[in-house]
């Protein structure tokens, strides 16, 4: 697959890790919240050999990275990219696709992940000069090398190792691990057919609700950017990592680990030489004590303009403070001059506990809500004789938001069915609602699948409408809530970047009714 063109669009506000062989732990620590580390330390020759057959080092990168002080935390810098720099032809220079830093520090309690919107304005000190510039400008002007010098300048954050990762090798290796379930929050569709070369970029199709995504799907979902922004892209890729993580078990990738290291390899270039046995030990240690922990998203507070994303000297230093600290989200994620209001202080992740709210359907709504009953009806009307189990639509809606309309590329309602991975068939349907914002959608989902893994692991309970719903927190932030019936589970899903508050949320939950009730 080619490198999407870099074009003169408004930039739309955007795995992991680490050395040829260190490199595969960590990245599968990402993926699925557990590592091998204590397994491969037994198996270093081994599996070292393995590494080094496939990957090659990246040229230049000697000097470039920050010492490692012994027992400490470590930094990396992922570049992910369509071809390795080694095989970038001058003539077209193959510019960074995703900018991410990852932080491994046990004693944070948390692995910090934040990633830089590539169309971010910086000054690239090149050898013949400085450029004002994107700084995904700086992989093609000076590969990796130059890539981690200018993410240094720019935060001042210590960078100990660099991971060059081909995304070819992504899609593989979610093949390998059985792909990944995924909450699709809206229809994503472009088709290059009839298009003016300057108007294409690559292509997509992927319908909206829970399904399973795998291979090259599953990269063209995290790397889509053409009709939202950097920021969004950068919700949307850590929630597909949440999302990876709570499903793919250790046992999966024990069992598979040479062969995935094989993928990391293959597709991916790093710092740490092959023969650096005690720097491989180093890094796999400190992977291995940071895979208890979650990962915490770190948002950059950057704002968009018409070619470049900004960031103010204040913000700036936010994002890196919440780097470095790991602080956990605490209300919507936040960009640009809003950004700078945010509370330093956060609540920790709700302890499990039953509360009561109230039995009416849209009874003490949000001011920012409006009764849409008849709205809810009219939409699902048709849906509802395909679905073969109750539907239930929202009788409230976002004041500011709307449900896109209806089209035969893009029902809506959505009526599908889901495959487990044993290969049963449950029916399904997906509602999108706009939440008035570009690429803000929320969503309620119904199936007769009564145990798919987004519903595993709820933090909280409470108690509408006579029904006992299930909550799900990122920090202290709703991101999910949902109730089960005899027949069918239904949830509410928040949008990528957390936009509504936890009283919309538990409003539009509460709010929803079965076709046919009055």
């Amino acid at each position: 697959m080619s490198a999407i063109p870099e074009d003169n669009r408004p930039p739309r506000v955007g795995l992991g890790m680490l050395k040829r062989f260190a490199l595969g732990a960590v990245l599968i620590m990402v993926l699925s919240g557990a590592t091998v580390a204590s397994a491969v330390l037994l198996e270093v020759n081994q599996l070292t050999t393995i590494i080094t057959k496939e990957s090659k080092p990246i040229p230049g990168i000697k000097g470039a990275l920050d010492n490692v002080n012994p027992g400490g935390p470590q930094t990396i810098l992922v570049l992910g990219s369509d071809r390795r720099f080694i095989d970038i032809k001058e003539k077209n220079p193959t510019r960074s696709d995703t900018i991410m830093l990852v932080r491994l520090d046990p004693g944070k309690g948390a692995t910090a992940v934040m990633s830089i919107p590539r169309d971010l304005k910086v000054t690239i000190q090149t050898r013949q000069g400085p450029v004002t510039d994107k700084i995904n400008a700086a992989y093609a002007l000076g590969g990796p090398r130059l890539s981690v010098q200018t993410v240094r300048a720019l935060l001042h954050v210590p960078i100990n190792h660099v991971v060059n990762v081909n995304f070819g090798g992504f899609q593989r290796a979610v093949n390998r691990l059985g792909c990944v379930y995924v909450d699709v929050d809206h229809r994503y569709y472009h088709s290059n057919l009839g298009l003016a070369p300057s108007q294409q970029y690559a292509e997509i199709n992927i319908s909206p609700g829970y399904q399973k995504l795998c291979g090259k799907q599953s990269l063209d979902y995290v790397r889509y950017r053409h009709t939202d922004s950097d920021f969004v892209r950068a919700a949307r890729q850590q929630d597909f990592l949440r999302q990876a993580k709570d499903q793919i078990g250790l046992g999966a990738i024990f069992g598979d680990r040479k062969e995935l290291l094989r993928i990391f390899g293959r597709y991916t270039q790093t710092d740490i030489a092959s023969d650096n046995t005690q720097a491989i030990l180093k890094l796999l240690k400190l992977a291995f004590e940071s895979s208890r922990n979650p990962i915490s998203e770190v948002h950059f507070r950057g704002d968009a303009g018409p070619t470049y994303v900004t960031v103010t000297p204040q913000n700036l230093q936010l994002s890196r403070d919440e780097f470095l600290n790991v602080r956990s989200s605490n209300g919507p994620r936040k960009t640009g001059q809003a950004s700078q209001k945010a509370s330093k202080k956060v609540s920790k992740k709700p302890a499990k506990r039953t509360r009561k709210q109230s039995t009416s359907a849209t009874a003490g709504l949000p001011p920012s809500m409006v009764d849409a009953r008849t709205e809810g009806e009219n939409l699902i009307a048709k849906a509802s004789m395909h679905l073969g189990f109750p539907l239930y639509y929202p009788r409230a809606r976002l004041g500011v938001g709307s449900y896109p309309a209806s089209t035969a590329i893009s029902p809506n309602p959505r009526v599908y069915d889901i495959s487990d991975r044993g290969r049963h068939r449950y029916r399904a349907y997906r509602i999108v609602g706009y939440a008035g914002q570009d690429g803000q959608y929320y969503g309620i989902q119904g199936t007769t699948w009564k145990s798919p893994p987004i519903l595993d692991n709820p933090t909280d309970e409470i108690h509408m409408r006579g029904r006992t719903y299930e909550e799900f927190y990122d920090g202290s932030r709703l991101r999910l809530i949902a109730w089960r019936t005899p027949n069918a589970v239904y949830w509410v899903s928040n949008s990528l970047s957390e936009l509504l508050s936890n009283p919309e949320m538990r409003a539009l939950a509460r709010s929803l009714s079965r076709l046919g009730d009055k």
